[in-house]
């Protein structure tokens, strides 16, 4: 059956801060000018905000340039940074480096504490106020193509399918939403934007991207203990020092704090359990001081880019445009990138704009060439270029190494020496053999302080309906026993944070295979990037599926 349709000037794919910040600026352009420009938005979560899971220390200057009265308009900054501090951590002491040592893009002078998820929620009020349509609970699971290969939009995925991929009495057909142009902010490792790169050849100018799996809890703190606009960040324990990672702590309002953790997705020993060193962290003589007497009230994980300039592909293609974390404009330095994904949207919104007014009736140009020399030519471009080799020094100098490095590269010469250093590998290529590699020992929770990952998904409001098909496809399904076990000793079973992926065999401890419990998928797509041979694809679920994030 052929699909209904509709149309719109521009449709955006994803209502996070860049998604939401490109719709806001293309009616803002069209109310100023007096042109209709019509913008419509897709969101796979339940609701604006549901599925947006960040830090999040967030530094304003985007949001002063889209929205200069923001806080007249009530917008969610409410905890404006106030103490920072930045500790070395060995198994059981710890070392604080005042931050004044620090190169400037790690410092928080004027930002804020925030819940990105509140502040897309605010940004989607403010888009529907300009006319906006957004759609949440509806996934765009397929790009549609126009004859001659140029993107023609987006369809939804069909609702009511089973497990055996038959129609159910509550079957309903997606629908094509066509645009001019269409953007792709889908975040981190979005399903859609991976197939774009491939089928457009999009990274070939730029090095592998590489990710690190964040994961974080939402604390109400024992008010002695809080202090809103604290911002803390560690480095070392429980991480070897050839592993990258670190840590975050944010204290919000209302008595809350968030406390999360980041390894980088480049790691070698297929036995590490990045959800297990979150962990192990917590229970650090100084971090458990701070927690005892609170209680953790939410849980969440995601990847995040972390290639930054290397690593950002060909931005525009026949018919669409990559913008925020699909692209992957993550400052590592100063561990942000939510500033940078507003940006990207806001500028291919003017770049869309100019293309579709001043075309008329006629299909507009197909690619939007101005939107890559505009990026080129922004502050994005600029901060993205003097942190540049701050994440693949750590994997050419380790630990102590990488930070004297950077210390020199950016504190003294401000990001301005002559090269640049390459991602030389993807993350799925890193992985050794586990007979190769040592094990490691992880302390049983004690579900006080640390916690199993069933619980912590719980937690997270996690839900899809159960008889609909694995959105967590295998290519070959032979790969996961005969591959992935025999080598790495299943590693999807500890990178996963929210275990999806188990390992089952027999009363008699024989014949394993591969269980995906997919109800359990958080979306942080971790499968999606580590797996060793690329086996794994996750791709949409019915749509509203997933995690419901409160204040995260």
């Amino acid at each position: 059956m052929e699909r209904e349709f509709m149309e719109y000037d521009v449709v955006i794919v994803g209502a996070g801060p860049a998604g939401l910040s490109a719709a806001i600026k293309l009616r803002q352009l069209a109310a100023e000018t007096g042109k209709e420009v019509s913008v419509c938005v897709l969101e796979k979560g339940s609701e604006v905000g549901a599925h947006i899971f960040s830090g999040a220390v967030f530094e304003p200057r985007a949001l002063d340039e889209l929205i200069p009265d923001w806080k007249e308009k009530g917008a969610p900054l409410n905890a404006p940074v106030s103490d920072e501090k930045f500790m070395l951590l060995s198994e059981k002491g710890s070392c604080e480096i005042p931050v004044g040592l620090l190169p400037s893009q790690m410092h928080n002078d004027g930002n804020y504490v925030i819940s990105l998820g509140n502040l897309c929620r605010w940004l989607g009020e403010r888009a529907e106020e300009l006319g906006v349509e957004i759609y949440p609970g509806f996934a765009a699971s397929e790009v549609v193509y126009h004859e001659d290969g140029r993107v023609k939009g987006v369809a939804t995925g069909d609702m009511g399918i089973g497990k055996d991929g038959k129609q159910k009495d509550s079957y309903t057909q997606g629908m094509e939403l066509h645009g001019k142009y269409t953007f792709f902010g889908e975040g981190c490792r979005g399903s859609l934007s991976k197939g774009l790169m491939e089928r457009f050849n999009l990274r070939e100018n730029s090095d592998p991207q590489t990710y690190g799996i964040g994961m974080k809890e939402l604390w109400e703190l024992d008010p002695a203990k809080h202090k809103p606009g604290t911002v803390v960040h560690t480095a070392g324990w429980p991480m070897k020092s050839d592993t990258w990672g670190g840590s975050f702590i944010y204290h919000l309002e209302n008595g809350q704090a968030y406390v999360g953790y980041v390894v980088g997705l480049d790691y070698e020993n297929p036995h590490l359990f990045p959800f297990g060193e979150f962990q192990r962290f917590k229970m650090h003589p100084a971090i458990a001081e701070m927690l005892e007497g609170g209680k953790r009230v939410s849980y969440g994980a995601r990847a995040l880019n972390e290639g930054g300039l290397q690593s950002v592909p060909d931005l525009a293609f026949p018919g669409g445009a990559l913008i925020g974390c699909s692209a992957g404009f993550l400052n590592v330095a100063k561990i942000k990138g939510s500033h940078n994904a507003m940006k990207t949207g806001m500028l291919a919104a003017e770049s869309a704009f100019a293309a579709v007014t001043e075309s008329g009736e006629e299909m507009p140009a197909a690619v939007l060439a101005s939107y890559p020399e505009a990026y080129k030519k922004s502050w994005v471009y600029e901060e993205l270029y003097k942190s540049r080799n701050f994440r693949p020094a750590f994997s050419k100098f380790g630990l102590w190494g990488s930070m004297l490095y950077s210390g020199i590269d950016l504190k003294v010469f401000g990001g301005k020496l002559p090269w640049t250093f390459r991602h030389k590998h993807h993350d799925h290529e890193c992985l050794k053999p586990a007979a190769d590699m040592p094990k490691i020992e992880y302390p049983k929770p004690d579900g006080k302080i640390s916690f199993d990952r069933l619980s912590s998904v719980f937690i997270s409001g996690t839900n899809h309906e159960e008889d609909q098909p694995c959105h967590l496809t295998l290519k070959d399904a032979s790969v996961p026993i005969n591959h992935n076990l025999s080598i790495y000793d299943a590693p999807e079973q500890r990178f996963c944070p929210a275990g999806v992926y188990e390992i089952v065999r027999d009363d008699d401890g024989n014949n394993p295979q591969l269980q995906i419990n997919a109800q359990n998928c958080v979306h942080c797509k971790t499968c999606d990037i580590k797996d060793p041979t690329q086996n794994i694809n996750w791709v949409t679920p019915e749509g509203a599926g997933g995690p419901n994030y409160p204040n995260m």
